[in-house]
Parts: structure tokens; sequence; C-alpha cells
């Protein structure tokens, strides 16, 4: 149950640039504790450039007081203060997923022979992004999907690639895969901003560049407009479901992995509520026009950073009024995690919606590979997975909208 007076007391907090103390404040009411009247009554200060947004980071986790009050001496080291806050200094679910990479990946741990992977860069009234573009080594001008990868918190789009190993299984697809990459100056921790309102919206703000780079390499490449997708990791997934809500005439079908639904939060304080609680029925939500996108979850059941209950509430969303028949299936990787799949179907028989409850993960990618950050290599394999449910779809002429300008 959340104190509504310590919420309160946190966004006065957030406002005053005091983001260690709202922080600490949030993580007691979580465990259950009252404010002590210091807290309420504190006056201190802390630098922070209001250019730099609050890090809701991936890999938020309840803190001891210990590390609260050590954190608090260094008031000089804020933007180091509150991403130690945030970070996860081990694995304290016991499941020992990989956290930080010991080494950058080599090019093979990322492209497969004879296929290139390429940088750019795009820019719109909003900001600019670099991204990174896989093309495979059968492209020689057909129309090919593409297939958007937004990473999480602190990973970078080689690091998402070589841990997911999507250009691998795009490869055998045959399929564009392209990585846009957050800017530090955007967010401390290179975090999808998917809490901000600002951010979304459909023609502004993040979504708009992630959009726009899409649409870049539409441009310059010959890419099947019906067969563009999106997918993501933890901020990236809950960044990939609002692309899904306001993009719906752009993406075929959208894959998200320990993510959170579109319009979840709003603030710092309501997105560590749904991290921690998972965001429920009264949470806002931002539906798109027309039907829904057709959405495969993945989230583990032992996710101690971004709650389970969230991957319910994503697909609640997504099914909103649509009618669908349900199928479970029960299965178990050899030597790794067990897993419920749970499939909609809609009424051609069609599975519309997938999730993916992995049984004792926690919060790391399913399958991925260990040579990238936040991986779970015993399975299931998310990647193979989540391609295969893309291909199965794709946007029929009926259900898109008028694009928008190539620079929104």
């Amino acid at each position: 149950m959340l104190n509504q007076d310590m919420v309160r007391e946190a966004t006065r907090l957030t406002r005053a640039g005091q983001l260690v103390e709202a922080t600490a404040l949030l993580q007691r009411m979580f465990r259950g504790e009252s404010a002590p009247d210091a807290t309420l009554r504190s006056t201190g200060r802390l630098a922070l450039s209001r250019r730099e947004p609050p890090i809701i980071d991936a890999k938020a986790n309840t803190i001891e007081e210990t590390d609260g009050a050590q954190l608090a001496r260094t008031a000089t080291a804020q933007p180091r203060m509150l991403h130690a806050l945030l970070d996860r200094k081990k694995e304290r679910s016991g499941l020992g997923l990989r956290g930080l990479i010991k080494r950058a990946p080599s090019t093979a741990d990322i492209v497969p022979e004879g296929a290139r992977f390429i940088e750019g860069t795009y820019s719109n009234p909003a900001g600019s992004r670099t991204y990174r573009l896989f093309i495979p080594s059968r492209y020689q001008g057909q129309p090919l999907p593409l297939v958007v990868m937004l990473h999480g918190c602190t990973q970078s789009p080689d690091d998402f690639a070589a841990g997911t190993r999507m250009n691998f299984i795009a490869e055998e697809q045959t399929c564009f895969v392209v990585y846009p990459a957050q800017r530090s100056e955007a967010n401390q921790s290179k975090c999808w901003n998917w809490f901000r309102t600002a951010d979304q919206q459909r023609g502004g703000g993040e979504p708009s560049l992630i959009a726009g780079i899409t649409r870049q390499i539409m441009r310059d490449y010959s890419v099947d407009p019906k067969r563009v997708y999106v997918g993501g990791l933890s901020a990236g997934a809950a960044a990939a479901a609002i692309m899904g809500a306001t993009y719906n005439d752009l993406y075929a079908a959208v894959g998200i992995h320990s993510g959170l639904a579109c319009g979840a939060a709003t603030d710092m304080p309501s997105a560590f509520a749904a991290m921690r609680q998972g965001g429920g029925p009264g949470r806002r939500v931002i539906p798109g026009d027309g039907p829904p996108v057709p959405t495969i979850v993945f989230h583990g059941d032992r996710d101690i950073t971004v709650h389970p209950n969230n991957g319910d509430r994503i697909l609640e969303q997504s099914i909103r009024t649509t009618s669908t028949q349900k199928q479970v299936h029960r299965g178990h990787v050899t030597g790794g995690h067990a897993y419920t799949r749970t499939i909609h179907t809609g009424a051609s028989g069609r599975g519309i919606f997938e999730h993916w409850n992995i049984h004792g993960a926690g919060h790391a990618w399913s399958g991925g590979s260990p040579v990238g950050s936040y991986t779970d290599p015993r399975g299931p394999d998310a990647t193979r997975e989540m391609l295969r449910f893309f291909l199965e779809h794709s946007l029929s002429q009926q259900s898109s909208r008028p694009s928008e300008p190539p620079r929104t």
C-alpha cells in the first residue's frame, strides 16, 4: 500500500533536487516503514543539472540502510551516488545472472560472417541519437523485415546485440535489425526515459527519435513497410511498449522483455512504485487508435527489479476489449528454466498475444549469451521466439493510419 504522505514528500524532494533523499524515502515506504521526522524536515540540497532527468535504472533494487547512509556522505558525487543507489552491486537473488560485462564483445560475438553492422545518426527537433544497423549477408535490395531493438540501462547497441544474439537469428531469417543508442546526456545510466510524460507521446521526445530512426532505415534501405517490429529489455522494453501504443501504424508487433506497460509511470515516485509493485489497474494507460498491436511478453517470476506483475499489466493493456481464446503450454529447458507460455488467439485462430512466464528467472534476457550483460543463458530462447512471433504478423492496409512527416 502506498503512503500518500510519503509519496508527496518524495515528489517535493525530487522537485527540489534532493534525489538521494527522495529515493531513500521511497525505499522506506516499500519496506513498510514510516518516514522519520528528520527526513520530512530535511532542508539539505544536492546539486543536479536541470537537464539531467532522474535515473530510473534497469538495475534498481531494495537497498540496505547502510548503503544509503554511505552514499549520502559525498554530496559532490551526486550523479554517481544516485546511480550507485539504484545499481545492483551484486546479484542478491542468488541466481548468478550476468551483470556488468568483463570485456567489450568482439566483432565475432556481434556479427555473423559476411554480414555488416554499421553506424548512423538521426536528428530531429527533439535531439539526435546514433544507432547501429545490422545488414544480413543475403540482402541484395529485396524488401526485408526490420526489427528495432531498444537496449536496457547501462547497455550499448554492441552489448545488447551480443547478449541477445539477435543479429545471428536475423541472419538466419534475413532481417534488418537496428539498435538505437540512448545518450548519457539524456540519462546518466543511458536508460530510455519511459517514465516521463514528454517521452510517452507520439510526435515528440524519445518516441519521435525512435520512430525517426525507423523511418530513416526504411528510406535508406529496402524495408517491407508491413513487417516492421520493435522490442526491448527493461527500460528499453518499456520504451517499446510506448512505441507500440503510440505508433501502431508503424510497428506490426511488439516484444517486451522484463518491462512495463505504456503509461505505468509519469514521474520518479510512480516509476519506483510500478517497478516495485507492478502497475495496477489504476495506472494511466495510453491506448493507440485502432486495434492493439500484437505483443509478446517475457518476464522472470523471480525478477526483483521490475515486478513480474508488470507482464500481466502489459497483456491487460494490449488485449483491452479484444475477444481472445487462451491456450496454456508448460515446458522446461533441458538443464535450465521451466516456463509457462500463455497464448491468446483471435477470431482467426492466430496467436496475437503471448506471455512467457519464466520460472526461477530474474531480471535478464532469457536464453541470451553470457558475452553480453544482463543475460540468463538457461533459456528459453527469447530472441528466437520473439523473432518467430514478429514474423507471424504484418500490418494490414486497412489498419494503417496516415504517416506523420518524416522528422517526427
